[in-house]
C-alpha cells in the first residue's frame, strides 16, 4: 500500500466507530501500514494475534495485509462490550475473542506476529506473550516511547519490558522512534551463533 494512499475502508470505519464511542487509543497512522506490512509476510497457513482489539483498527489493518489468504487472525480484547461491537464490525479474517490475555493465552498456541497494544501481555504478562512467538515470527510492541509518559510508575514499566526484550537472546530488536515508539523483535529460528 502506497503510504500516500488513504486507508482500506475497514479502518476508516474502525476510526470512525472510535470516534464515535471516544475511544482514543485507536492504532495510529505509523503503526497501521506496518501492521499491514508484517502481515503480508506471515505465511500462508501462519497466524497472527493482536492484543487488545478496541475499535478494531489494527485489526483491519493486519486483514488488509492478509487479504485473501489463509492467515488465521485473533485479536483479543478484555472489555466485553468493546469485543462484541468490534466483532461485528471487523473483516471476516479477524476472530475476536473477548477474554483477559493471561488467562486466554496458554490455550491459543504460537504465532508468527504478534501485535501486543493493550496493558495486558505488554505491561502485565509480558513473558507469557514474547514466549508465543514463534520462531521466525515478529513481535510488535506499541507506544513504547518512555518520553511520553509522565508517571514514573509508567516509565518504570516501558522501561522493564524494553530491558526483558532487549536481554532476550532469541530476539532481534529494532526501537523505531515513530509514533508513539515502536519496537520490532523477531525471534531467531536459531539462538546458536553463526
Amino acid at each position: 500500500m502506497n503510504a500516500a494512499a488513504p486507508p482500506p475502508p475497514s479502518v476508516a470505519e474502525a476510526h470512525d466507530r472510535a470516534r464515535r464511542r471516544g475511544f482514543v487509543a485507536s492504532s495510529d497512522s505509523v503503526v497501521g501500514p506496518l501492521l499491514a506490512v508484517l502481515a503480508g509476510a506471515v505465511p500462508d497457513g501462519g497466524r497472527v494475534l493482536e492484543i487488545g482489539t478496541g475499535c478494531g483498527a489494527g485489526a483491519a489493518w493486519l486483514a488488509h495485509g492478509v487479504a485473501g489468504r489463509d492467515v488465521q487472525i485473533i485479536s483479543v480484547e478484555q472489555d466485553a462490550d468493546l469485543a462484541r461491537e468490534s466483532s461485528a464490525a471487523v473483516p471476516d479474517a479477524v476472530e475476536v475473542l473477548a477474554a483477559d490475555i493471561g488467562e486466554a493465552l496458554p490455550g491459543l498456541g504460537s504465532f508468527d506476529l504478534v501485535f501486543a497494544d493493550a496493558e495486558g501481555g505488554k505491561w502485565t504478562g509480558f513473558a507469557q506473550t514474547r514466549d508465543a512467538v514463534r520462531p521466525g515470527g515478529v513481535l510488535v510492541l506499541d507506544d513504547m516511547d518512555v518520553s511520553r509518559y509522565t508517571s514514573d510508575e509508567h516509565r518504570r514499566t516501558v522501561a522493564r519490558v524494553l530491558d526483558d526484550i532487549r536481554q532476550d537472546q532469541r530476539f532481534l530488536v529494532a526501537e523505531l522512534a515513530a509514533g508513539s515508539g515502536i519496537v520490532l523483535a523477531t525471534r531467531l529460528r536459531s539462538t546458536e551463533a553463526v
